[in-house]
């Protein structure tokens, strides 16, 4: 889950484990330090468990080699939430399997829209989301599950898919190491989601996620409104991206910012500290325009080094948590962990009784893959810029959120706002021209965050909210998800 950090230019939430494989390349280039492993394993065990009913297959009209496994949940001897489940795989042939926890909405199913939510990493479980962030459940010590009531499906039918290959109950021979790849193979799963239920495909979809989900929710996007345009069985309504990494060229520029006091909170690093982040920054950003440029792995992966060692981990000295500036990790031990909670559902999802109920293939689940994270890596796919399907997306009048809590470091809410105040596109004088205006609990109308908009973009600066804002900020996190498809709906309609 949220273990300690993998590439932190990637914005990544895996363990500096993952850094341990890349030394063994890298460090003739930049010497770095040893780190952990993520839940002790880097490999699922390609067991089946027994299932409590069969699958359904159905077949995908797209790709003859792709299909679709489903099967009812029993709410009951989960206990994660009351409503409707399915769960089930997207299969390829034999060579990769993405897993799924498909949840109705608690109001109204037939008509409250879809919406698919996606964690970062590379290589993090959606999972995490479910039960750490906006799920039907949060996860107890005793591993029971606990309601959550501000669940993001309290007016909406949640989809958590674990991928790429390799992530929580997601396996297979064939890897994917780039968001392109990973973005197709959503897609693919899109189609036979909506064609097994074809009465969702007349109600608003839209695609969530946060972290590197920077990086997949635009491609995906782009997969569904630009490739498929035309053959497409559903509409994307909007894009909500919190505290990811869309452009890293930007995001690069507001690390020492951010650890220094210029992000609504006092620095956390020393004066010395502070200046070694801005005497390196103009050979990081040299390197990753080199990146943009090209396109090349060798480029790209150079500059997700240089950047994570001589920027990003500068803040390591702080000893605060890179997910939230306010405070270290609740944990610090050889689990990776940051979080209690981590653990918890770890454990929980590696019950037997729950993976038979859910009717996993694999017999051990991991919150974050660190083998996952290594592919990336390898391909120099951090670094890559993916603001350019944003701007592409709203100039088809599709409309995207981008929403930060402002005491993550990592994804900081500086850059995300400098980069969406940068982004080309029809409307970027008018968007750029709007101020941050305050943002307002509906119910105690308390100044709640900072927000601007210009047609179909928005930005949504959340206070006393980290990485994981429905974590820290849930009543808020659910106001602001029903107030934007509330308002997305009505402004697709005049």
């Amino acid at each position: 889950m949220v273990s300690s950090k993998f590439l932190l230019a990637s914005c990544s939430w895996l363990s500096i484990s993952v850094a341990i494989s890349l030394n063994a390349v890298f460090d003739n280039i930049f010497p770095s330090k040893p780190g952990r492993t993520v839940n002790g394993a880097d490999n699922n065990i390609y067991s089946t468990p027994e299932h409590d009913t069969e699958f359904t297959v159905f077949s995908s009209n797209i790709d003859e080699a792709y299909s679709l496994r489903i099967k009812p949940l029993d709410p009951e001897s989960l206990g994660v939430d009351a409503v409707k489940q399915w769960s089930g795989y997207l299969d390829h042939e034999d060579s990769k399997h993405f897993f799924y926890w498909f949840f109705e909405s608690r109001n109204d199913p037939e008509t409250d829209p879809v919406i698919l939510w996606l964690n970062g990493g590379p290589g993090c479980s959606s999972f995490v989301g479910l039960f750490f962030e906006l799920g039907p459940s949060t996860m107890g010590a005793d591993l029971k599950p606990i309601y959550n009531p501000y669940s993001w499906n309290s007016n909406a039918s949640v989809i958590f898919l674990d991928q790429p290959v390799g992530v929580g109950f997601s396996y297979g021979d064939s890897k994917v190491s780039t968001t392109d790849d990973a973005a197709r193979d959503v897609y693919i799963f899109l189609d036979l989601f909506f064609e097994r239920f074809p009465q969702l495909r007349a109600n608003d979809f839209h695609i969530s996620g946060e972290s590197y989900a920077g990086h997949y929710l635009p491609k995906i996007a782009h997969e569904i409104a630009i490739v498929h345009a035309e053959d497409s069985t559903f509409n994307l309504s909007s894009v909500l991206i919190g505290n990811g990494f869309t452009d890293p060229l930007t995001q690069y520029s507001y690390y020492q910012p951010m650890a220094c006091g210029e992000g609504g909170y006092p620095s956390v690093l020393q004066p010395d500290d502070c200046l070694k982040m801005n005497k390196n920054l103009p050979v990081c950003l040299s390197l990753v325009n080199r990146c943009y440029k090209s396109h090349s792995t060798f480029s790209c992966v150079l500059a997700d080094r240089y950047c994570e060692q001589q920027i990003t981990t500068v803040y390591e000295k702080s000893g605060r948590n890179f997910y939230d500036i306010r405070a270290p990790c609740e944990l610090n031990d050889d689990s990776g962990a940051c979080y209690k909670e981590e653990v918890y559902i770890s454990d929980y999802l590696n019950q037997e009784e729950v993976q038979r109920a859910l009717g996993t293939d694999v017999s051990t689940f991991q919150s974050c893959s660190s083998d996952v994270g290594i592919g990336f890596a390898f391909t120099g796919d951090g670094p890559n810029p993916f603001q350019q399907y944003v701007a592409e997306l709203l100039d088809q009048d599709i409309h995207v959120l981008i929403y930060a809590g402002d005491k993550d470091y990592i994804c900081n809410w500086l850059g995300n706002l400098a980069w969406t105040d940068d982004l080309d596109w029809k409307f970027h004088a008018e968007y750029q021209q709007q101020l941050l205006r305050k943002w307002k609990s509906e119910e105690t109308e308390e100044t709640i965050g900072q927000t601007k908009s210009y047609g179909p973009l928005s930005f949504l600066r959340i206070y006393d909210a980290g990485h994981m804002v429905p974590h820290d900020q849930p009543a808020n996190s659910l106001q602001m998800v029903n107030s934007w498809i509330r308002d997305v709906a009505k402004k697709s309609k005049q």
